[in-house]
């Protein structure tokens, strides 16, 4: 990541590619076709490179080179380079996250020691920075538990630059290899993160539970703590599969916090949705090329720590709630009832079973029915071996993205009456005005957030989630089609894969596949490619049919293909059916 911020930027600012054209460099926008440009005659550039140009009317300048465009690792970072709004921190805001991590130390303010109590965390095996951290302790029947989070509110004063940059910012953004991260790495990788065997500054939330699980009183206050191991989701699923141990120091704790989160995952939750999905992860060389992928699914070391989050972020929603204190809230709003009866409509036309459609159906009843839904989606993809990321994709759909707001409606997909974003403030701004309202509610310090600024902080945070998300999901598909290209080479070209139909629009299907390393691919089969007859887009949204013989391509039917065309860069498969 580059240590200073980007320069200014026009209104054309884009990565191309450079190339010559007799005796002038031409640059090509990188991710969008678009009109070539010939770079003014101070710009200096590798032929074959790829940089960051401004498209000016009139003429073109290279900001900066930007690596090659045969590198995965350097297109990535040329996308985040184009699409997000900087990159690294000025040096001004490195020296303010310099100063507050020493301040706070010399100063730390008064807090509870809970440095001699056991403390685990469980994280990605490649993450750097460390928000959460465990412990648990059994205590006749019952169970006491401890959930330390980073405290960045005591580093992330309201009104300093390190907190306009946190709100300008509003959220890290994870690309496969790299972090451009909220806060600098003095706070984010350093004197925030609950690090294994140092000292760190945390804001604790102490929940007591009997010996059926239900939660009894639950306490919060800031904290010292020290973590005494540092376990991967792998290592943890191996420890829980009995191949495995853990450390000492956290082996009584996790066993406990593994029941407590097991009890809570078989809490009646009646409405909340199941959906399962697997991220992919990128392996790479030293040159930036992929090398490698696998889909991460969500095991018991996952859900684990989900559902530990998940109690914590409710408990102090709850709290917040009572109390009347400004904050944002994590919402998810009851879905529109029409949309859910046509989810039901579409999912019986793929003949999913659903879950019975009421004459009559209510926002609260619709939510209900889509948490079902979810349930039978998932069992029928398990039974017929494929179609689960079809199938979900028509239920989430049919629901409204979770958003931030001021005002709490609870969460329809968690079916909780009251949830924020609480345990992850190095990574997320929300979660920090959460942290500042319920730290001002507890007298710890703090002033509340200003309700008047709250509407715009929520709008602002929501968009700028949506932003990060496409960043990241287009730079998933421009690896996973470099890693395709990879495999392809070896295998050659004409290579067959069995693939399924994730997606259907008037111009196509959508195709998901895997072959040597894993099911991470993506591509395009044009209705033009379906031989014999035209295929039309039917009423439902499911299924491309043929005019003629009535022969359909649904979402979720296994599809035979082969790979026509691929623009690495653009994340660009273009597909062809394997026998017409």
């Amino acid at each position: 990541m580059s240590a200073r911020p980007r320069p200014e930027r026009g209104l054309g600012v884009r990565a191309a590619t450079i190339e010559r054209r007799k005796r002038f460099l031409v640059a090509e926008p990188l991710f969008e076709r678009g009109p070539q440009a010939t770079l003014d005659r101070r710009s200096r550039a590798t032929v074959g490179s790829i940089a960051l140009v401004d498209f000016a009317p009139g003429h073109a300048r290279v900001l900066r080179e930007l690596g090659s465009p045969k590198s995965a690792r350097d297109v990535v970072d040329a996308l985040v380079w184009e699409r997000a709004e900087w990159r690294g921190f000025r040096r001004k805001v490195e020296g303010a996250a310099r100063e507050a991590a020493t301040g706070v130390a010399a100063d730390p303010g008064p807090r509870r020691d809970l440095t001699d109590l056991a403390t685990f965390t469980v994280d990605p095996a490649t993450a750097r920075d460390f928000d959460d951290a465990v412990s648990a302790r059994r205590e006749g029947d019952r169970v006491r538990l401890w959930i330390h989070i980073a405290d960045v509110a005591a580093h992330v004063r309201p009104g300093s630059e390190l907190d306009a940059e946190a709100y300008r910012r509003a959220n890290s953004t994870y690309v496969p290899g790299s972090v451009e991260p909220m806060l600098p790495l003095a706070l984010s990788a350093e004197a925030c993160s609950l690090a294994p065997g140092v000292e760190r500054f945390a804001v604790t939330t102490e929940i007591e539970l009997d010996g059926a699980g239900r939660v009894g009183a639950a306490r919060f206050y800031r904290s010292r703590i020290r973590s005494d191991a540092r376990l991967d989701y792998d290592q943890l699923d191996e420890v829980f599969a009995g191949r495995g141990k853990p450390p000492e120091p956290a082996a009584e704790p996790l066993a406990i916090a593994r029941e407590v989160a097991a009890g809570l995952a078989n809490r009646a939750r009646p409405g909340a949705l199941e959906v399962n999905t697997a991220e992919p992860e990128f392996s790479f060389d030293s040159e930036g090329n992929v090398t490698g992928a696998e889909g991460v699914a969500q095991t018991e070391a996952h859900r684990l720590i989900e559902q530990l989050m998940i109690l914590c972020n409710e408990q102090v929603a709850s709290l917040l709630e009572r109390k009347k204190v400004a904050t944002l809230y994590r919402v998810h709003e009851q879905p529109d009832p029409e949309r859910v009866a046509f989810m039901v409509e579409q999912l019986a036309s793929l003949d999913v079973p659903t879950p019975p459609l009421p004459d009559r159906l209510s926002p609260s009843e619709a939510a209900a029915l889509a948490g079902e839904a979810s349930r039978l989606v998932g069992a029928e993809a398990t039974r017929r071996g494929h179609g689960r990321e079809a199938y979900t994709s028509l239920v989430l759909r049919s629901l409204a993205p979770a958003v931030y707001s001021p005002r709490n409606v609870g969460h329809a997909g968690l079916a909780s009456p009251a949830y924020c974003h609480f345990t992850s403030p190095i990574r997320r701004y929300p979660d920090l005005i959460a942290h500042r309202g319920l730290l001002a509610t507890i007298g710890e310090g703090e002033d509340a957030p200003r309700r008047d600024a709250l509407a715009d902080a929520a709008a602002h945070c929501s968009g700028r989630e949506r932003e990060a998300t496409v960043i990241e999901r287009d730079a998933d598909d421009v690896c996973a089609a470099f890693l395709l290209e990879r495999e392809l080479f070896d295998s050659g070209w004409d290579t067959q894969f069995e693939a399924e139909v994730s997606g259907v629009i008037s111009a196509g299907a959508f195709v998901r596949f895997g072959g040597e390393l894993g099911d991470v691919y993506e591509g395009f089969v044009p209705a033009r490619r379906l031989r014999g007859e035209r295929f039309e887009l039917n009423d439902l949204q499911t299924a491309l049919i043929g005019t003629k013989t009535g022969r359909a391509v649904r979402l979720g039917d296994p599809i035979a293909i082969r790979v026509e065309k691929i623009e690495a860069p653009r994340g660009r498969v273009d597909l062809e059916p394997a026998e017409g």
